[in-house]
């Protein structure tokens, strides 16, 4: 991603505010975890998107004064001898001028006054602050805390959420984040191929993830686009494991749903397979449920096809091949053994911040999920690949990770 991408972000943004509004987008600040530490910080991904700056404490400020024309800064923390000897280097203003594309960049003590000049001025205006929260109970971030601030302090401000425009944007891929797709989903490989060539019986989950961790490390320092899930047995049957305390056992099957990062894009993997590297008759028989069914729905997505429908094909032709298999003796029964949805997408969040669309449009990209959870015969598992709609159909970008039985098997011979 280079300074153009991240100006262009900015305009579509711009272009969507009404003249004489106010935009205010903040990077974040750290969260405390314990005396003296901080957890590792983690830049608000639409800050990152309109910006390409991963540094705490950073606001983005622009006036949409007319019909086109927009004044932009940029405001970072200034230098700080004593705290950069501990804590690193900050970005220096001629850094964040590359970066971002934005020329007029200043230090953070200036950021209120600045405000202050330019909000007192803006009768009638609005003010956009990024105001998502995935839950009521989420704890406020600073754009909450100056959006509060700013209804007291400037009252003739209206106040419009720019979350639910990025939204929007995010949701159709561009060029160059369809690049980094591919290059996560090819590190994202080189991880799974880790874990399928040191499997055996007797190794403990943590023993998988440190397999993962090590072969995306040779990519970069990032790692994993989210925290890892990796299960084995019955551990299998909590959809979001985190634990790895585990110790798969011979003929458990191995849950894995992970990936990679790249210039901030995250793609989200998921494949299964036995421990001992063969599998028994029943775990073929779901596996080739969960993969006819993925193979299908690479055959039918295509741009026009309504979203809502992704998730109900998945279920349906999943639940058609599970009876024809013998596993189910009623289609209304196919909540036993499929427990959650198969369609999100993906990009800078693991689920991606976006609005839903009604129909796929080409640059979408999502995941086909397809889980099996058959508590009866200890075998849970999920197939899940990542879809990118073309003009005319569509292409699965992780179709090189090895997801039929035949390749995971011969993987697993030669590790």
């Amino acid at each position: 991603m280079n300074a153009q991408y991240f100006s262009g972000n900015r305009a579509r943004l711009y272009a969507a505010l009404p003249a004489g509004s106010l935009l205010v987008m903040f990077s974040g600040e750290e969260i405390r975890k314990t005396s003296d530490e901080f957890y590792p910080f983690f830049a608000e991904r639409n800050f990152v998107y309109l910006t390409g700056l991963e540094c705490k404490q950073a606001v983005l400020l622009a006036i949409k004064d007319g019909a086109e024309s927009v004044q932009e800064r940029l405001y970072i923390l200034p230098p700080d001898a004593h705290a950069e000897r501990w804590t690193g280097k900050r970005i220096r203003p001629e850094e964040a001028a590359s970066i971002s594309g934005i020329q007029d960049v200043r230090h953070t003590d200036s950021f209120a006054a600045d405000f202050h000049a330019l909000a007192a001025g803006a009768q009638g205006g609005a003010l956009y602050l990024d105001l998502y929260r995935t839950a009521p109970g989420d704890i406020e971030r600073p754009s909450h805390h100056w959006c509060a601030r700013a209804q007291r302090e400037y009252p003739h401000l209206r106040t419009g959420n720019a979350s639910a425009i990025l939204r929007q944007l995010r949701a159709i891929k561009q060029p160059c984040e369809i690049e980094a797709l591919r290059q996560a989903e090819a590190i994202t490989r080189e991880g799974i191929l880790a874990m399928m060539r040191a499997s055996r019986p007797g190794m403990y989950e943590y023993q998988y993830k440190a397999e993962f961790d090590r072969a995306l490390g040779q990519f970069g320092p990032k790692g994993p686009g989210f925290p890892s899930i990796i299960s084995a047995g019955r551990n299998n049957f909590c959809i979001h494991y985190y634990e790895y305390t585990g110790q798969a056992h011979d003929g458990d099957m191995v849950l894995n749903d992970v990936g990679a990062q790249w210039e901030n894009m995250i793609v989200d993997v998921s494949r299964g397979w036995p421990c001992n590297g063969r599998f028994s008759d029943r775990q073929k028989l779901l596996f080739e449920c969960a993969l006819a069914t993925s193979n299908y729905m690479f055959s039918i997505l295509r741009p026009g096809m309504p979203m809502s429908s992704v998730d109900a094909a998945i279920r349906r032709y999943n639940a058609e091949r599970l009876k024809d298999a013998g596993v189910l003796r009623s289609l209304d029964d196919v909540g036993t053994y499929m427990w959650h949805g198969g369609a999100h997408h993906i990009g800078y969040d693991v689920h991606d911040a976006i609005e839903r669309p009604e129909v796929l449009a080409p640059n979408m990209v999502f995941c086909v999920d397809v889980g099996i959870y058959h508590e009866e015969w200890g075998i849970g598992f999920r197939l899940e690949d990542n879809c990118l709609i073309t003009e005319s159909g569509c292409e699965n970008l992780s179709a090189a990770i090895p997801r039929t039985v035949a390749d995971i098997e011969a993987v697993m011979r030669r590790g």
